[in-house]
């Protein structure tokens, strides 16, 4: 870690995004993330996911979660971090536009880049939809 990025301040960052990810603000978001963030999404075709480069990519997926579970929240109850590396463990609920309720345990695990985020990679668990 560089002297210009202490751990405080990357857990400060780390707060910051799930704040905006919790206000659906892509724009907040997007402030957390190098311009050329990798995310891998929880689900997916490969055994990473879905990867997705670059902010637009990112962004779209993020508005595209908000959009369809206008009431989508992370509840963070922890985050850890190791030097480059951190992890974010939370609880994802949601209402799907048929009713239904997603409430699932997941974590993050982030790679940082000086004082952004550079990589990020989802896992939840998979749980079914609960009835509405």
């Amino acid at each position: 870690m560089n002297e210009a990025t202490t751990e405080a301040e990357r857990h400060a960052l780390l707060e910051r995004l799930f704040a905006a990810f919790n206000r659906h603000d892509a724009d907040g978001v997007m402030a957390c993330f190098t311009p050329g963030i990798v995310f891998d999404t929880a689900a997916g075709p490969e055994a990473h996911g879905r990867r997705l480069t670059g902010q637009e990519s990112v962004r779209a997926a993020f508005v595209a979660v908000w959009t369809d579970m206008p009431d989508v929240a992370w509840t963070v109850s922890r985050h850890t971090l190791a030097g480059e590396r951190a992890t974010s463990e939370w609880l994802f609920t949601g209402t799907r536009a048929d009713g239904g309720r997603v409430a699932v345990e997941g974590v993050d695990l982030f790679v940082f880049d000086g004082p952004l985020i550079a990589r990020k990679s989802a896992f939840r668990k998979d749980r079914p939809v609960q009835a509405a």
